[in-house]
């Protein structure tokens, strides 16, 4: 996990771009860099341009993350930024900045302020524990309930009714936003990199 094809440099390396989406497409397995463990209220996010993590903010309210949350490497979804992902099924919080590789099981549809910013759903890849998830179905009504409460009610002591959660999708939906967002990440961001 988490070899580089990159040659040693005296510079950190900004993993956004150098890590592929996908460690195993067939299996539907992606990278992920952490940002936010569960329980948090705090917003952490990586710096697109350089690679760090820094607080982007405070919550407003005692409403903390319900899942862990980070972004896929070299993915650009509609609100110019990587791609979100939560990550389910967590028995130990993890590392904000580590990297982990998440099994896909489906997305949901998300509107933040008027943009859309799906979210990707996951559980560890290597976690036997989660094995037997295959889908958001299999996660029960009480996590889309949730969750989509989390995501229409996370701002609004700051900015009520800007999220708008729309549906929940299945894997194969999942991976077309993720192979959409790689795309846009070649054709948009990517030609912004210096060599």
């Amino acid at each position: 996990m988490a070899n580089i094809d990159h040659q040693p440099s005296k510079y950190m390396l900004n993993l956004l771009h150098v890590l592929p989406a996908f460690t195993d497409e067939k299996n539907t397995v992606v990278n992920t860099i952490v940002e936010v463990s569960s329980g948090s209220i705090n917003k952490y996010e990586i710096i697109t341009e350089s690679g760090q993590l820094k607080l982007d903010r405070v919550g407003y309210s005692s409403l903390a993350y319900p899942f862990t949350y980070g972004a896929i490497p070299q993915t650009w979804d509609l609100d110019n930024d990587p791609l979100d992902i939560e990550v389910v099924g967590i028995t130990e919080p993890l590392i904000a900045g580590c990297v982990a590789e998440i099994r896909i099981i489906g997305a949901m549809k998300f509107i933040d302020g008027g943009e859309v910013d799906d979210k990707i759903i996951g559980v560890l890849a290597d976690d036997k524990r989660v094995d037997h998830i295959k889908s958001v179905d299999d996660l029960g009504e009480y996590f889309k309930t949730q969750t989509k409460y989390y995501w229409e009610n996370y701002k609004a002591l700051k900015k009520p009714g800007t999220g708008v959660v729309g549906e929940f999708l299945n894997v194969d939906e999942a991976v077309k936003i993720i192979r959409e967002s790689a795309e846009r990440y070649e054709k948009e961001y990517k030609p912004k990199l210096e060599a």
